[in-house]
């Protein structure tokens, strides 16, 4: 392929546990700035394809590159080092630690104790997620849509540069995932972060997509524009029904959230 070099690229993963193979030479290539929905039903390979991007998951065969650079074998520490983070489907919030602490535990661990400026950084951090007053509560008694702010905070504290979501809309209430959903569109559309998300509220994933893709039984089976996407026959015969999942306007909560810069 030709033009501007790829955020993240994947070329021909496959990938086999035992005698199953799960993905079978899946490709994909996304930009800096662009939303990329892989979508799919559930066993299409959709988290064992992030956990490939991203050095959670072993390849069998096949190639993935960050801004050109090969990182197929690195591990999930490296590929964040040159700017790949990560929101697992699972929740990962320290439970017992106020919102505060659970940032700054996470600062730590990516810039050092000695880092300087920790509690600025986390206030910051919180603030553009809209949690700024949520700072001294529990992580325990978050509602799920706080759960995921949390999340893509401590996901945003490297900076990085390609955001893979999985699932991040899961147990989240339709307006907390409506906000959240522009949160990372504006992540992609001002700051250029490459977003790559899977998740099963189609609509919301697709109202901010930039291209989405279909996966089904472990292979891409078409990409497109969500517009394009939502039409298609494979989607509409081996998906979701076009009723379940047509979006819909949404009242806009770009207001609410705190812009970078």
């Amino acid at each position: 392929m030709t033009g501007p070099c790829a955020a993240i690229e994947a070329t021909n993963l496959r990938v086999v546990r035992g005698d199953k193979t799960i993905l079978r030479g899946v490709s994909l290539r996304a930009l800096q700035g662009e939303v990329v929905g892989v979508l799919g039903p559930s066993g299409a390979g959709k988290s064992t394809f992030f956990g490939a991007l991203v050095g959670e998951v072993p390849v069998t065969d096949g190639e993935v590159r960050v801004f050109d650079k090969v990182v197929t074998r690195a591990e999930l520490w490296e590929r964040a080092r040159i700017g790949v983070s990560y929101m697992p489907q699972t929740p990962s919030v320290l439970w017992d630690l106020s919102v505060r602490e659970n940032l700054l535990v996470y600062h730590q661990i990516v810039h050092g104790r000695a880092a300087s400026g920790a509690d600025a950084a986390v206030e910051k951090l919180a603030t553009r997620v809209a949690l700024a007053d949520r700072m001294s509560v529990c992580a325990g008694g978050l509602s799920g849509g706080e759960r995921r702010r949390l999340e893509l905070a401590r996901a945003l504290t490297r900076a990085p540069k390609v955001l893979v979501c999985d699932e991040p809309f899961a147990g989240v209430d339709p307006q907390q995932a409506s906000r959240l959903a522009d949160l990372l569109r504006l992540l992609a559309d001002e700051e250029g972060v490459c977003v790559l998300l899977s998740d099963h509220h189609v609509a919301e994933a697709l109202r901010i997509c930039t291209r989405a893709v279909l996966l089904l039984d472990g292979q891409v089976a078409m990409e497109g524009r969500p517009e394009e996407f939502e039409k298609h026959p494979l989607v509409i015969g081996r998906y979701l029904p076009p009723s379940t999942y047509l979006p819909t306007p949404t009242a806009a909560h770009v207001p609410e959230i705190d812009r970078p810069g």
